[in-house]
């Protein structure tokens, strides 16, 4: 499932491609045909991102609300767009581009009552200007929960995944079994402030990097990682490999039905 910063980039790529033109609007699977004739013709006027929830704005009110979940997919190109695939949910399109959904979890359209309703659900995002980070601490300063479980936990903070939940908490060197509780004020300043520095460049270079300087390829001599995610890390999908810090082979388990990484001599805190 795409992270946060993903997502955030995609609110740019629309909003680049067809904000301020009237579009057209199609549905070639069906399953958005209604709406989409209601919106054939209509303005792009904003796009926004909040977490994994993406939402168009047309005319003033009108909002369409997606969620790629596990197999969402979307493809931009230039106009003329070729002929579409019947497993296009939403096609919009204007006389320069074209961009095509497929399979996504959630594609919808909605009130603004209801997108209030979307943002009330979730936790702080650490690229949105509004977020409140002290709001997420009040939810983990009171939890047995594990800290990682709870960073993946959309209604604590919004955006994270397992890339930057893991990668994170390496960083800080923070044991990810730790309970929330027992993370400390200046930690979670430290992890928050660390999150809205990466997910930043993840927006910009549409790829996750965590590796500070010293631990690149070329400042360490080691081949550059090769993974379809793409983006140096510390931890992530990198089990039995020796960490890039102390050598101690990376450990994997599963948690929050996702698989967790960490290497447990760095991660002692």
């Amino acid at each position: 499932m795409p992270e946060g910063h993903t997502i955030h980039r995609l609110a740019h790529d629309y909003a680049a491609r067809f904000s301020g033109t009237a579009l057209r609007v199609g549905s070639p699977q069906g399953k958005f045909s209604d709406a989409a004739d209601l919106l054939d013709g209509a303005e792009l006027t904003g796009t926004e991102a909040h977490g994994k929830h993406l939402f168009l704005r047309f005319r003033d009110t009108d909002w369409v609300h997606i969620h790629l979940g596990l197999f969402g997919k979307v493809t931009f190109g230039p106009a003329p767009a070729p002929p579409p695939t019947d497993t296009v949910r939403l096609r919009l399109a204007n006389g320069t581009s074209y961009v095509d959904l497929r399979g996504p979890t959630t594609c919808a359209l909605i009130t603004d009552a209801e997108k209030r309703a979307v943002h009330d659900r979730l936790g702080p995002d650490p690229l949105r200007e509004d977020a409140d980070p002290g709001a997420a601490y009040r939810r983990i300063a009171r939890s047995r929960t594990s800290i990682a479980a709870l960073l993946m936990d959309q209604k604590v903070i919004a955006g994270v995944g397992n890339v930057y939940r893991a990668e994170v908490l390496f960083r800080h060197g923070i044991d990810p079994y730790r309970a929330g509780r027992d993370i400390t004020p200046a930690e979670w300043d430290a992890i928050w402030a660390d999150l809205v520095t990466l997910m930043r460049e993840g927006v910009r270079h549409n790829r996750i990097d965590t590796v500070r300087p010293e631990h690149t390829p070329e400042a360490m001599g080691r081949p550059p990682r090769v993974d379809d995610h793409g983006g140096e890390v510390y931890v992530y999908r990198r089990a039995t490999l020796p960490c890039h810090v102390c050598a101690t082979e990376i450990r994997t388990a599963g948690l929050a039905a996702r698989n967790l990484f960490w290497c447990p001599a760095c991660q002692n805190r």
